[in-house]
């Protein structure tokens, strides 16, 4: 199995791949090849990131298979954005499907009033 890196580990540049081989039939091509944003993620982070792709996007279920608060979940997310290169934008108040998937995991108690109240206002409202 081949080893996943994307970035220096001396320097911590991001990496350039100069060849690429078949396994099955080793035809091998030599050039430059670009590895792509997601080449730039840590094993942990790329994990993350499939559990995240696995759960469609959704923190409610992200939060119940890992045990992760909302709070750290956006944090993780955001890491990994800057980490490809990308800006993490301050996340904006929910619209109406959103609000809803709030309020049945309110009533259904997977998450409490104080952080349903939180995501309703959106991750950027400091007002507690």
């Amino acid at each position: 199995m081949a080893a996943w890196i994307g970035v220096c580990p001396v320097c911590g540049e991001g990496l350039e791949a100069v060849a690429l081989q078949c396994p099955a039939c080793e035809t091998r091509i030599e050039g430059r090849f670009q590895l792509g944003r997601l080449a730039r993620l840590s094993a942990e982070q790329l994990a993350f990131v499939e559990l995240f792709l696995r759960c469609e996007g959704k923190f409610t279920r992200l939060e119940s298979l890992t045990g992760l608060s909302y709070p750290t979940l956006r944090k993780r997310l955001q890491e990994i954005l800057r980490a490809m290169g990308y800006e993490a934008e301050a996340e904006a108040p929910p619209g109406p499907e959103e609000r809803l998937r709030i309020l049945e995991a309110l009533a259904e108690g997977q998450i409490s009033y104080e952080e349903a109240l939180r995501r309703l206002r959106g991750a950027g409202s400091s007002e507690g």
